[in-house]
């Protein structure tokens, strides 16, 4: 393992020594260590000095080239950094790295994919006492915070917060001074990642030895809670923000998942899980194996689901390599679901096949993919979607993968007017969230097609059997 350290350095002239002193001078045995340095054009001779250090014993410094703010600095250095976790280090000497192996430990154990350093929950070290009214200040703005995240945090203004890269990589923070905390704050909690908080100490320091924030920051952090908290995910990742925005269709989710539940088998593998919208509905199986080849999606199937003893969460990706055919084959897996992932997989007809390597014969396939060619528009597009599918050559597809078809239908017959109007007439990107909402109420149209299929519809519903 690896841990990047990103330091954000203004004006420090007083204590960048001996704070890069202190945190090479940590020894943390096996775990290799990078300290990331990003002054924030700083005009005291912090700059200067940075210029000594920089390339010595794991030192990297990168120089703006303006004062940008903390969040901007703490960024480009997060973006610059290799580790595999990633701390956040104050120039200061506010915070201990003597504390690194602390932060680390739930990280370390496999429990947390986030973890805080709070001032506030009794470290045997103690903290310096100051100003009370700052202390205030930072209570009522982390209570705000849990209560728009939902979280119970003790601390949420630390410095010392500590990420796994798959969680840094989701981040895209825009916050260019102290609001980089609470947006840091709303983003891991919406992204389901594993947070813990730890006791740290704490050296506070006065106005008069350096310390910057103050009154206006907090207004900030007030206005970064009310612009995050219902954040969804980097705005490049379409499918994210519409896997986020069905999960809040629970309605419509366990409509479609009674279409195939009497299909399943007792040892269940899921096909690109997504944020587990519809894993949720058959963890009670006797084996399930959520799957999917994101590392954040698994970060939040972990969040949701690794703490049962009958669910693994895996990445397996399609068409197989030989050695995951052999894992999974040791997994006996008797059903496969797959619910509109195999149209984002270019080897199509590989996939189904190797679908059929694994499972033995009667094995169970439950599969959903969008329908209709003519619907293909910019909402595939951004969802990287292949293709979509006529009946017919699904049929033809999934036969001479090796199994015999006992259900193909169509689903979603209202759909069909929004996804043509949105892809192909609006030329929209992504579903917009208020028509998602509104799809709530056309569930009793829906319902209709539990009595007679239609004749067309959004997706395409394949239950087979292995032959």
């Amino acid at each position: 393992m690896k841990l990047s350290v990103v330091m954000p350095a203004y004006n420090e002239k007083r204590t960048i020594r001996e704070i890069v002193a202190r945190v090479l001078a940590v020894d943390l045995g096996d775990i290799e260590k990078e300290l990331v340095i990003v002054d924030d054009g700083s005009r005291d001779g912090t700059r200067e000095i940075l210029k000594e250090l920089d390339g010595k014993d794991g030192v990297k410094v990168i120089y703006q080239p303006r004062n940008m703010g903390k969040g901007a600095a703490v960024w480009t250095g997060m973006r610059a950094s290799s580790g595999d976790v990633v701390v956040v280090q104050d120039a200061d000497l506010e915070y201990d790295p003597e504390e690194y192996a602390v932060l680390l430990g739930p990280i370390l154990a496999g429990n947390a994919d986030v973890v805080y350093g709070s001032r506030f929950l009794g470290s045997p070290a103690g903290h310096r006492v100051l100003y009370f009214w700052h202390t205030v200040g930072n209570k009522l703005l982390t209570l705000m915070s849990n209560a728009f995240t939902n979280l119970n945090l003790t601390d949420m203004e630390t410095c010392y917060k500590v990420l796994t890269r798959d969680v840094v990589n989701r981040l895209d923070l825009q916050s260019e001074r102290f609001g980089i905390e609470p947006e840091i704050t709303c983003k891991v909690s919406r992204m389901r990642a594993r947070i813990f908080e730890v006791p740290i100490s704490y050296n506070g320091r006065t106005y008069e030895e350096g310390k910057k924030i103050g009154l206006k920051d907090a207004f900030q952090a007030v206005w970064i809670i009310l612009r995050y908290f219902r954040w969804e995910a980097p705005p490049g990742d379409v499918g994210a923000i519409t896997l986020r925005r069905m999960s809040a269709l629970a309605p419509y989710n366990a409509w479609l998942h009674d279409r195939f539940d009497a299909a399943l088998g007792s040892r269940v593998l899921e096909v690109g899980s997504g944020v587990g919208n519809q894993t949720r509905f058959f963890i009670d199986k006797e084996r399930v194996v959520a799957s999917d080849i994101e590392p954040h999606y698994v970060t939040e199937l972990t969040g949701k689901f690794g703490n049962r003893s009958n669910v693994r969460i895996a990445s397996f990706r399609f068409p197989l390599s030989p050695e995951a055919r052999e894992d999974l084959l040791s997994e006996k897996i008797d059903t496969i679901v797959c619910l509109n992932v195999l149209e984002h997989i270019e080897d199509d007809k590989g996939t189904l096949a190797d679908f059929a390597s694994v499972l033995p014969k009667g094995g169970r396939l439950a599969l959903i993919v969008p329908a209709l060619k003519a619907l293909y528009g910019t909402l595939d597009e951004h969802l990287l979607h292949f293709r979509r599918y006529e009946a017919e050559d699904l049929r033809e597809l999934v036969t001479k993968a090796g199994f015999e078809i006992d259900e193909l239908r169509y689903l979603n017959r209202p759909g069909v007017f929004g996804w043509w109007l949105n892809s192909r007439v609006l030329k929209r990107r992504v579903l917009p969230k208020q028509q998602l909402k509104a799809f709530k109420l056309l569930l009793p149209v829906l319902r209709l097609e539990d009595k007679k299929s239609p004749s067309f519809g959004m997706s395409l519903l394949v239950l087979a059997r292995k032959a």
